[in-house]
């Protein structure tokens, strides 16, 4: 739905180019400039407890997407499921987060902001309590299922509160405390729920949002307040049903596919074929749908919006290293270095306090008046130095080795997040804020599934390659060889030496083959380290695609 006709002066203004932009003090801009700054969205009295407020409902939604990982094996036990089954306690979760996100803006539209993001909040709360109280796996399922729809709201919702609570000016330090929960979330989700796991019990992992979630509830009701052009409906105006049901079978299958395609060997089963095709269909078919609906569930209009559209493409590009790096990492760890679940959060900790670091300081450079765009070349130039540093890696690397490479990645990635998201969002009418946090968050999380199903694939791939070139120099008398290292067998019969050969051998293979594997794998993960490094690389031209950061041209039309 369009806002209210302006003047042609106003709509000039925003379709200028960066360079006009950039010339924005010149006379024939004074009148267009002022009319902007005039409307410029005023401060909320208790912004930063506003802040606070709807942060904590996104980070516990981000925290339990990754919490309840290393407590699946106990988990398994409490319903005796099997691994396979088992896994649809985190496939439900994701499946349901991935469709809900994208239709955030349009009920948020319909039935206001606050009174939905508490109803989410409310909802994600009660649904906590009854997953720890589950007495079986299918309780477990549905009652996660509940928990994704009712938290997927929180994301978008309390990002698009956070850029119209803060003024232009500090709406990147706004991004920045928001990207601070979302970035340490997933990295101390794993290692707490390991702690909580091992000194409580399973069940915790769940309970410890209840008070968290009611703090969360009081402060939201008592500070935050929707703006009038929230809730409007049109008198007349249609439930876009289609687009719906187009978007559930879309994101619903692909993320189905990508979450469990690994398990059934992707295209080679014929489910997988099957719902991607209708996972595509459905794609399409919503495309056009929401194009020519009057009151989309997606606004895809939007994209129309050059800056908004480029953000979208830098940050798919960039949750793809963010969150296949995020899943790579403790597997490298716990599988092949026999770290322990808490060792390996303590490994990827610098990772976290780089990124808050970094956040911050971006957020403090925009609020001090500084063009800070170029800064996006330099996050990612830092993220390929940190990829191309772990592409060396081996089995031996050092914990410092490991913990320095993982605070240089957390300071690019943090050092980008707050930048790319205030570009995207503060060149969006206010009215349409909400869809366009809605989309953005979409873009993301579907970026981030794709992204580990893709790098997944590839490590298992190129494990199998590796493995097969390295057992091409190896024979059954290198087994044996390794096996009775040391031992020498002068004078001894010859049905014994044969006995020796063929249990040294039988002895040599097995530990030949862990050995293979191992290294197959370390290779495997150095290619996928220099291929993302090579990403972050080739992305670093990114920044010429965005208007200067400067407070006074980065304003938002609100009119």
């Amino acid at each position: 739905m369009t806002a209210a006709a302006p003047n042609s002066r106003t709509l000039e203004s925003k379709l200028n180019s960066a360079g006009e932009m950039a010339g924005a003090d010149s006379p024939r801009n004074d009148t267009s400039q002022r009319h902007k700054l005039e409307h410029r969205p005023a401060a909320a009295p208790h912004k930063w407890v506003i802040a606070i407020s709807v942060i904590l409902g996104p980070i516990l939604e981000v925290l339990d997407s990754t919490i309840v990982n290393v407590s699946l094996p106990h988990m398994q036990g409490s319903f005796s499921a099997s691994v396979d089954e088992i896994a649809w306690v985190v496939t439900s979760y994701l499946v349901a987060n991935g469709i809900m996100i994208p239709m955030t803006g349009w009920i948020s539209a319909r039935f206001g902001r606050k009174r939905y993001f508490i109803l989410s909040l409310l909802s994600f709360v009660c649904a906590s309590a009854v997953c720890g109280a589950a007495q079986s796996l299918g309780e477990m399922i549905v009652f996660r299922l509940v928990q994704g729809l009712a938290g997927a709201a929180m994301v978008p919702s309390s990002q698009a509160i956070m850029m119209e609570t803060f003024p232009p000016e500090e709406q990147q330090l706004a991004m920045a405390t928001w990207g601070v929960g979302m970035m340490v979330a997933p990295v101390v989700g794993p290692t707490l729920g390991g702690w909580i796991t091992d000194n409580w019990n399973w069940r915790w992992n769940f309970y410890i949002n209840v008070p968290i979630g009611i703090a969360a509830l009081i402060m939201v009701s008592a500070f935050v307040h929707d703006p009038a052009y929230i809730g409007r409906r049109r008198e007349g105006s249609k439930i876009d049903w289609l687009g719906i049901v187009c978007l559930v079978v879309w994101l619903g299958l692909l993320q189905i596919v990508c979450d469990r395609g690994q398990r059934a060997d992707w295209f080679s089963s014929a489910w997988v074929i099957w719902a991607t095709s209708f996972s595509g269909l459905a794609m399409v078919l919503l495309i056009f749908h929401e194009l020519r609906f009057p009151e989309p569930i997606i606004e895809l209009h939007i994209l129309k919006v050059r800056q908004f559209s480029s953000a979208v493409v830098v940050v798919v590009l960039l949750s793809f290293i963010l969150f296949g790096s995020g899943f790579l990492n403790p597997v490298f760890l716990q599988e092949f270095m026999g770290y322990t679940a808490w060792r390996a959060g303590l490994v990827m900790l610098p990772r976290a306090i780089a990124g808050m670091a970094s956040m911050l300081l971006a957020g403090q450079i925009a609020r001090a008046g500084y063009d800070n765009r170029r800064l996006i070349g330099v996050a990612f130039a830092i993220v390929a130095y940190a990829l191309w540093r772990m592409s060396g890696w081996d089995l031996d690397v050092s914990m410092a080795r490991l913990m320095f490479d993982s605070f240089i990645l957390g300071a690019g990635l943090g050092l980008s997040f707050p930048i790319l998201s205030a570009a995207a969002l503060s060149c969006i009418q206010r009215e349409k804020m909400g869809y366009a946090a809605s989309l953005y968050n979409m873009t993301r999380n579907t970026g981030a599934a794709v992204g580990i199903a893709y790098l997944t694939n590839m490590l298992l791939s190129h494990q199998q390659v590796h493995q097969s070139y390295l057992v091409e120099h190896f024979s059954v008398f290198d087994a044996w060889r390794i096996s009775n290292a040391g031992t020498y067998l002068p004078g001894s019969p010859s049905f014994r030496y044969v006995e020796q050969l063929v249990t040294g051998q039988h002895q040599g293979l097995g530990l030949v083959y862990h050995v293979v594997q191992q290294q197959s794998a370390m290779l495997a993960f150095n290619d996928i380290y220099r291929m993302l490094a090579v990403i972050a690389l080739m992305t670093i031209p990114s920044f010429t695609l965005f208007q200067s950061a400067r407070p006074q041209a980065s304003t938002a039309v609100t009119h």
